[in-house]
């Protein structure tokens, strides 16, 4: 019963790090949320961006929980600061980050994809808090106090979000290799296809050929064998020994 009491204990802990991790998110998102254009353009443009991007929340500073309705609001409101008719002193960078910003919406308007990038935050979530038990298990195993350094607020919400980057970055290389291989697969059978078509034509021209002059081996044949008859009666005609005259006898 102690242990069960214990396990119950350390998973509300748990439960209020990780509400507070997003709470202190919320209030990043809310800071951020008046960044000014160019401040959210170099956000969205920032070094690493290729896997701080993979994550659709992360990109529309916006709750996982948030409602249809308050996702609209938010893409609406992100998506005219990063336009590139509001940024015309620096259209190309503006395009890149509102391309970023409609991708990810359009992500979230897929109810599988966005179910998808969820499960990514919570597995995220349910990783550290089982390093977090592992730990606070080997630390009562060697009699030492059980404090450890995601028992802090911050330190729990980055380690929640680095291993959320982590899990995203690892499904986007994972979905290339697969492309990548497809796409082998793919050169690989057309080469084959390109290759047994071209052996095709191959056959049909030499058997093209072949018929087309079949028809001139067979006149040569019988001129050659119309020669050699008449070469044959000539000659028997050349070789016709002489008559015997018969001896008058007295």
């Amino acid at each position: 019963m102690a242990a069960a009491g214990g396990e119950s204990s350390s998973q509300n802990v748990s439960d209020e790090l990780f509400q507070n991790f997003y709470t202190e998110v919320k209030q990043i998102e809310k800071r951020d949320s008046v960044l000014t254009s160019k401040q959210q353009i170099d956000r969205l443009l920032r070094p690493g961006s290729s896997y701080f991007n993979l994550n659709p929340f992360e990109v529309l500073q916006i709750d996982p929980e948030a409602t249809d309705e308050e996702l609209k609001k938010r893409f609406r409101a992100l998506s005219i600061l990063v336009h590139p008719d509001k940024n015309q002193d620096d259209p190309d960078r503006a395009q890149k980050a509102f391309e970023v910003v409609d991708k990810s919406y359009k992500l979230l308007l897929d109810p599988e994809q966005k179910k998808r990038a969820v499960d990514v935050i919570q597995a995220g979530k349910e990783y550290v808090e089982h390093m977090v038990k592992q730990k606070k298990k080997q630390l009562k195993k060697d009699g030492k106090p059980q404090d450890v350094e995601e028992d802090d607020p911050d330190v729990f919400r980055q380690a929640v979000y680095k291993q959320t980057m982590k899990l995203f970055a690892e499904l986007e290389i994972k979905r290339k290799e697969r492309e990548a291989k497809e796409m082998h697969e793919r050169k690989r059978a057309r080469e084959e296809e390109i290759e047994a078509a071209e052996k095709a034509k191959r056959e049909r021209e030499w058997q093209k050929n072949f018929e087309e002059s079949r028809d001139g081996r067979v006149d040569s044949w019988r001129t050659f064998q119309t020669k050699g008859k008449s070469k044959e009666k000539k000659n028997r005609s050349f070789l016709k020994p002489p008559k015997v005259k018969m001896e008058q006898r007295e």
